[in-house]
């Protein structure tokens, strides 16, 4: 009987272990709005969202990338934030994207 108990209690932890993950960091979403195109320096996003959690190049451009997705029991938390910047390290362009919208 204990060995019948204690299967159904790890299958019932491991369910509820599976049910909750999360991918990238949370970052402020409140911040993407002083977000200004050919303003805003490297170093003001770095203050205001920390590491980024992807860089990259698109056409010889440096590119940072925000995400945080989160999964709870059925429920997706989702957002994005992706910058493009000049070759000053200012904002060439932003795209913000979350699934709570």
């Amino acid at each position: 009987m204990k060995k019948i108990s204690f299967f159904f209690s790890m299958v019932l932890l491991f369910s509820v272990w599976l049910g909750c993950a999360s991918v990238g960091k949370d970052f402020d979403s409140e911040k993407v709005k002083d977000i200004k195109n050919n303003i805003t320096t490297q170093l003001n996003i770095i203050d205001w969202f920390g590491v980024p959690f992807k860089e990259g190049n698109e056409n010889g451009y440096t590119m940072w990338t925000y995400q945080f997705d989160k999964w709870n029991l059925g429920e997706v938390e989702s957002k994005g934030l992706v910058i493009l910047f000049d070759d000053k390290n200012k904002v060439k362009a932003y795209r913000y994207d979350d699934s709570n919208y």
